[in-house]
């Protein structure tokens, strides 16, 4: 068992103010692992003190020295990638192969974010203006529980290479890996205040972060509802607020594709996670005359995915994060049966073997109208959608009947088509014949998938604002 009782504030590990402590537990196993007292607002302030201290400083850094930290950070992550790993297969019950990616994609992201920063010009010249790209200011970080080591890495190495001290808010329901990324991080010996953590409850922490006139700047990644909170509370003060929520990607089978190779990538693409990412692809768009060919090499397919124990090599399919998370997707493939679906593959309750964990049955369904709640709303689990499509512009117009737009995918063995049709896709990335997006890219969505963009030169952008300077000589 292990208790975390502290925040990582101005470069120091602090006890807490906040009481409420919150219980950790092995979702394989349902058996409690840790506890963790969350912070308060107290804690929100005294890190947001100690960014808003360290700014200004930060600020007038150089180029070489941010480049220097980024390359300290990343080394000291990947020192701790194998904690990482471990932790996030305990308290996320990620597959093995997936916690290994999540951990060095950690380390990743500040060697990435350096190679947009090294040729990056934060001052030029247009017309008679030199236009300088400066930090915001003091940033607030908010990660999501399913990607909580990689998130946080991501958006505090745009942060960073910016010029902007930050104060990261995890998800409470991510304690033990966020801790050890901030141990991480530490390591690097960074000047203190610069980096800053406090885990607590969004109606506390949270609302700090997003209401004190201190923070500038906010990168959240969640779900809509609670990013249009957040926004809403971030105008009073102007704060410059980037989002990346939830999503409802469809994955467009065009009638060229090689299906024997298409059908096994689209359901990889769908049970991503375990299931629990905004990018899945949800909604498998299949021309009708291919619906009973897909449909069976998609049931065959679900039959033969190995659901087990997530520190097994073999496993593909984890349990869900949390038995808040089990119920929900277990109300939705039972709303999918009330509301007419038809079950191809899955269905209610554990997979075959399994007494306790949560762990979900992978689950398909066919004759779906495209009214029902299973093809509108994000699930977060291991449930995909089969809906037939008439031909390419009805298959369009399928794929952007939803208020998201976050990511789409396309299979085809014609390039120019699959191009043709990713530019009428109302989408923040399209990916054809793959399922893994480029780190470099930019990553955001469109609609109620979010605002802003992260990764690369625009998720160092996103923290810099253009200052013009404008002169002419004395008469």
């Amino acid at each position: 068992m292990q208790t975390i009782d502290t925040s990582y504030i101005e470069g120091t590990f602090v006890a807490v103010s906040g009481t409420e402590e919150l219980g950790i537990v092995n979702p394989a196993t349902e058996a409690p692992i840790g506890t963790i007292r969350l912070g308060d607002r107290l804690d929100a302030q005294r890190a947001i003190a100690a960014a808003d201290r360290a700014q200004t400083a930060f600020a007038r850094t150089t180029k070489q020295e941010r480049l220097d930290m980024l390359r300290a950070l990343s080394a000291a992550v990947l020192r701790r990638s194998d904690d990482i790993r471990d932790a996030t297969i305990a308290e996320y019950g990620a597959p093995l192969g997936r916690a290994r990616w999540i951990s060095r994609y950690a380390s990743d992201c500040f060697t990435i974010t350096a190679d947009a920063l090294k040729d990056y010009c934060f001052s030029r010249r247009i017309g008679d203006a030199t236009v300088l790209m400066e930090p915001v200011g003091v940033s607030a970080l908010f990660a999501p529980w399913n990607a909580a080591a990689g998130t946080i890495c991501s958006k505090m190495a745009s942060a960073l290479a910016a010029g902007c001290a930050c104060v990261v808010k995890p998800s409470e329901f991510s304690g033990l890996q966020a801790h050890i990324v901030a141990e991480a991080l530490h390591d690097a010996a960074l000047p203190a205040g610069v980096i800053n953590f406090v885990n607590g409850r969004g109606r506390e922490v949270g609302d700090e972060l997003a209401t004190h006139p201190k923070i500038a700047r906010i990168s959240f990644t969640g779900s809509t509802p609670t990013g249009k909170a957040i926004a809403r509370s971030a105008v009073e003060s102007m704060k410059r607020v980037s989002l990346s929520l939830s999503g409802k990607a469809a994955m467009i089978l065009l009638d060229d594709a090689d299906l024997a190779v298409a059908v096994p990538m689209v359901l990889r693409a769908g049970f991503q996670n375990n299931g629990q990412a905004c990018i899945a692809a949800t909604r498998i768009l299949v021309p009708i005359r291919k619906i009973d060919e897909v449909t069976a090499i998609a049931r065959s397919t679900v039959a033969a995915l190995k659901v087990g124990q997530p520190s097994d090599a073999e496993t593909e399919l984890g349990p869900l994060a949390s038995s808040a998370q089990f119920d929900r997707v277990q109300r939705y493939i039972a709303r999918g049966i009330d509301q007419g679906a038809t079950v191809v593959a899955g269905g209610l309750g554990r997979p075959d073997g399994f007494d306790r964990g949560y762990f979900v049955r992978p689950t398909l369904f066919g004759d779906v109208a495209r009214g029902m709640d299973i093809v509108r709303d994000e699930i977060f689990g291991p449930v995909i959608s089969i809906i037939p499509y008439r031909d390419e512009d009805d298959a369009i117009e399928i794929a952007n009947d939803t208020i998201y737009g976050l990511f789409a995918y396309i299979c085809s063995c014609d390039p120019a088509r699959a191009r043709r049709v990713a530019r009428r896709l109302r989408a923040g990335e399209v990916l054809i014949n793959r399922i893994a997006p480029e780190l470099q890219a930019p990553f955001g969505g469109v609609k109620q998938s979010g605002v802003g963009r992260e990764f690369g030169v625009y998720g160092l952008e996103s923290f810099l604002e253009p200052k013009s300077i404008v002169e002419s000589p004395m008469a």
